[in-house]
């Protein structure tokens, strides 16, 4: 049985659904104003392990929006929204840059091995249900009406701290997490709506019971779960960063409107660090998966390297542990290169076979525990079982982990660059010049081939 950490109650909970035939997820998505960063991409890759290692006791109806329009610059609601700063970057129409940079996030999210969801819900496609949500809290008291918005009154909802701490409510002080604002009568209080402002035309902006304008970010993730997934889910995802506000609105939100417990499990990722702290856009200069595959590494040697740290800790980033991870990564399809060419095909032992396979999914049923699940694939694969029970073995545990190990790659052709790039290499090697032979196998890499030096000569395979 599965095992979840679950942020509300500090504990690892047993996972049960509350629907015996399938489970309810929902992930907060990307805000498409941008390319996402392998930092974002963590988040979506031990997700994707969660609803994998779910799957394999029950179907998942998963849920994850596209924040399209709403999210602002700042956590106290003002600045502009990111949308719109970055029609204004690029001298496109918001409406052109979602689509970008949406497409841009789901070709990363398909390189990294990531299932899609069951619905993909866009934010801008969703405005009637979320001005539904506000008019429910408003009927219900929660609400108040300032020059620039409506807003979510935190003093009417006296579980508000549930979910990150009482200390961190009772602590806030103006300026610390939000920018004061003299209409606000709460500094925890939050934007439901906001009007469009007077000096400038917005381009996203709809008509409301309150005025021109759009959703604040956090009310659309509230109306759009519920709306796929009734009142009440079984998990719900994100980011560790997502705990102290946007979730902590998001329940207050929901269980405002409802008067229903809104999550049962809650479910946070930790932060991808660089030396000087973690990724963010705003810091500039961020590594993408374009970034990666320029620098000749594939998406899923990224995806093995997260598979290396619990979702829960935080995961420095470098490219010796990313090299690391593709060394180990291509050691391992190596292998089963081999274990294809001697397999008869036929299982010489079942009992061995299913002991391994159930110490496989005791691992990942510990909470993710990818570390532990790799060592137990490592300890199969090296021991001395044949090598139908091997494949048998990478055959199920790829199932959880999303490696494409058993997949057969297209050969595709190779590029004219190439070829000659090889044939420059099996001549410096024959004139033992290991320096150029070293050189070009790099330039082969950032094309996307690796290279292995064998008796029989190079041989060399797409990553």
């Amino acid at each position: 049985m599965l095992k979840i950490y679950n942020t509300l109650t500090k504990n690892k909970d047993a996972f049960t659904s509350l629907n015996k035939d399938f489970a309810t997820m929902y992930c907060c998505g990307p805000t498409v104003y941008n390319y996402a960063h392998i930092g974002n991409l963590r988040t979506y890759i031990f997700e994707d392990l969660l609803v994998r290692t779910l799957s394999a006791d029950m179907p998942v109806k998963h849920v994850m929006n596209v924040t399209d329009v709403g999210h602002l610059t700042s956590d106290a609601d003002s600045g502009e929204d990111k949308m719109e700063l970055g029609a204004a970057r690029e001298g496109k129409s918001a409406w052109d840059i979602a689509k970008f940079y949406e497409g841009k996030f789901f070709e990363d999210f398909d390189s990294l091995n990531c299932r899609r969801p069951t619905v993909t819900a866009r934010a801008t496609e969703h405005i009637k249900e979320m001005i539904a949500l506000v008019k429910k809290l408003e009927e219900k008291g929660y609400t108040y009406k300032t020059s620039d918005g409506i807003y979510y009154d935190t003093s009417k909802f006296p579980s508000y701290h549930n979910l990150v701490g009482r200390a961190h409510i009772d602590g806030l002080k103006t300026g610390a997490r939000v920018d004061f604002n003299d209409e606000k009568r709460n500094a925890s209080d939050f934007a439901l709506w906001k009007f469009s402002p007077t000096d400038k035309q917005r381009q996203m902006q709809w008509d409301s019971p309150w005025g021109v304008g759009f959703p604040g970010w956090h009310i659309e993730c509230s109306a759009m779960a519920m709306k796929y997934l009734g009142d009440t889910l079984d998990i719900h995802c994100g980011g560790i960063d997502h705990v102290a506000i946007h979730h902590t609105n998001e329940i207050a939100q929901a269980e405002g409107a409802t008067g229903k417990k809104y999550v049962r499990y809650w479910v946070h990722g930790e932060f991808l660090i660089m030396t000087n702290g973690k990724m963010s856009k705003s810091s500039g200069g961020f590594v993408t998966v374009q970034t990666l595959k320029e620098k000749g590494y594939s998406p899923l040697d990224y995806r093995y390297l997260c598979l290396g740290a619990h979702y829960r800790t935080q995961l420095e980033f470098s490219y010796e542990a990313l090299t690391f991870a593709r060394n180990t990564r291509l050691g391992l399809m190596e292998r089963i290169a081999a274990l294809k060419a001697e397999t008869d095909g036929k299982i010489q032992d079942e009992a061995g076979l299913n002991a391994a396979k159930t110490a496989f999914k005791e691992a990942m049923d510990d909470d993710l525990n990818t570390s532990k699940a790799l060592a137990v694939l490592w300890e199969f694969v090296k021991s001395r079982a044949a090598a139908a029970d091997k494949l048998d073995f990478l055959k199920y545990a790829d199932g959880f982990l999303g490696l494409s190990l058993l997949e057969e790659e297209a050969q595709k052709p190779l590029p004219k660059e190439a070829e000659e790039l090889l044939a420059l290499r099996k001549e410096a090697r024959a004139k033992k010049d290991f320096k150029t032979s070293d050189e070009l196998r790099d330039k082969l890499s950032a094309l996307g081939i690796a290279v292995k030096d064998t008796p029989k000569g190079q041989e060399w395979r797409w990553k």
